[in-house]
């Protein structure tokens, strides 16, 4: 998991859209292209940054394309940002 990656690739509000999207489940390309009115080009470009930052993959069926999350590589990002906390002293 590259950190640099992942942050770089939740930095963009349309990723993150996305992102919030498929929490929702499985979902087709076209599907995705017009929840975010965006044209299938610009969806492209945002997904292969999703996907080169491991937080989504795809699956084919026939001619179509599915997205969905990478939940393992968002675990791992939530272990990391829990653990910036450090260990702290809970006593009042």
């Amino acid at each position: 998991m590259s950190i640099n990656k992942i942050l770089a690739a939740l930095a963009d509000d349309t990723r993150r859209a996305i992102i919030m999207k498929l929490r929702e489940g499985r979902i087709s390309t076209g599907e995705l292209a017009e929840y975010l009115g965006i044209s299938p080009q610009a969806l492209s470009y945002h997904l292969a940054k999703l996907k080169k930052a491991e937080l989504i993959y795809e699956t084919k069926y026939k001619n179509y394309i599915f997205y969905e999350l990478n939940l393992s590589v968002l675990g791992e990002l939530i272990v990391w940002l829990d653990s910036l906390k450090g260990e702290q002293d809970h006593e009042a």
